[in-house]
């Protein structure tokens, strides 16, 4: 299923690391700052660190 955009249903890319097309994210967080935040979440992405928590990966062990 394609991705919509939170606030205006427009399709965004699945790879897209946000759910907000450009258009909303830049019209709520400004241009810069909506730039920082693609950058640092697709850092993130790069590093594993959005995929913290995830129970697709069967080698995880889980503690209760």
């Amino acid at each position: 299923m394609a991705k919509k955009c939170i606030y205006c249903k427009s399709p965004i890319a699945d790879t897209s690391v946000v759910d907000v097309c450009r258009n909303c994210g830049i019209g709520v967080w400004g241009e810069k700052m909506f730039n920082a935040i693609i950058t640092n979440m697709e850092n993130a992405r790069e590093a594993g660190d959005l995929d913290q928590g995830s129970v697709t990966n069967p080698t995880v062990s889980r503690r209760f």
